[in-house]
C-alpha cells in the first residue's frame, strides 16, 4: 500500500510533496574571538549551535512550520575551525516520516580573507519532529530527491533511521530485564 492511498484511508489529507532544492540553505558566520576554546580554535559547541540553527530552518521551510530538534545522530568534526574563518553550514532535508525529516548538514570553512575554496571541516545529521501551535506533532510533506546525490542521501538516512529504531528497542529491552531483575538505575 502507497503512502498516499494509506493516507486516504486514514482520512488524512494528502500533503504535496516538496523539492529537495525547495527547503535547501546555507548559513554562514565569521568565526570570532568569543567563538573560541582554551585550545584557541572554535568551540564545537558553537559549530553544533549553527549546524542546529541551520538545520531548524530548512525543517521548518520544508514543513511549513515549527519543528524542533528531536535528536543529533551523529556530529563529526573533521578540521579544527580558526578566529577568522568563514564558516557556511549547508543543509537539507534528506528523508521525511510521517511527521519528522531527518536533515543533514556539511560544515564549511574558508579564511575570511583569502580566495582559497572552502574545506569540509564537519558534517551532521539531525532528526526534526514538525509541531503545532500547541506542540503536538504534526504531519510533513514528503521529500523529493531530485538529484542522484539526493537519491543516494534517501536510502542512506533510512538506513540511519533503522540503526537509530533498532538501538532504542535494544535500550528498552534492556532497561525493562534489568527492572525485572530489581536492578534500578
Amino acid at each position: 500500500m502507497t503512502d498516499q492511498a494509506s493516507a486516504a484511508e486514514a482520512g488524512t489529507p494528502e500533503i504535496p510533496g516538496k523539492p529537495t532544492s525547495a527547503s535547501r540553505t546555507t548559513l554562514s558566520h565569521i568565526m570570532t574571538h568569543s567563538d573560541t576554546n582554551l585550545l584557541g580554535t572554535v568551540h564545537g559547541g558553537v559549530i553544533m549551535k549553527l549546524v542546529d540553527d541551520a538545520a531548524g530552518a530548512v525543517a521548518g521551510r520544508h514543513s511549513g512550520g515549527p519543528a524542533v530538534t528531536a535528536s543529533m545522530d551523529e556530529m563529526a568534526f573533521l578540521e579544527p575551525v580558526r578566529v577568522g574563518d568563514l564558516v557556511h553550514v549547508k543543509a537539507q532535508v534528506n528523508w521525511t516520516g510521517r511527521t519528522s525529516m531527518e536533515v543533514g548538514v556539511r560544515v564549511l570553512a574558508e579564511r575570511w580573507n583569502e580566495s582559497t575554496p572552502p574545506t569540509q571541516v564537519g558534517s551532521a545529521y539531525l532528526v526534526f519532529a514538525a509541531v503545532d501551535a500547541d506542540g503536538k506533532p504534526r504531519a510533513v510533506p514528503p521529500v523529493l530527491p531530485e538529484t542522484e546525490r539526493d537519491k543516494r542521501r534517501y536510502q542512506e538516512a533510512q538506513i540511519r533511521r533503522t540503526h537509530r529504531l533498532a538501538r532504542r528497542r535494544a535500550i528498552m529491552e534492556l532497561r525493562e530485564k534489568r527492572a525485572a531483575q530489581g536492578y534500578e538505575d
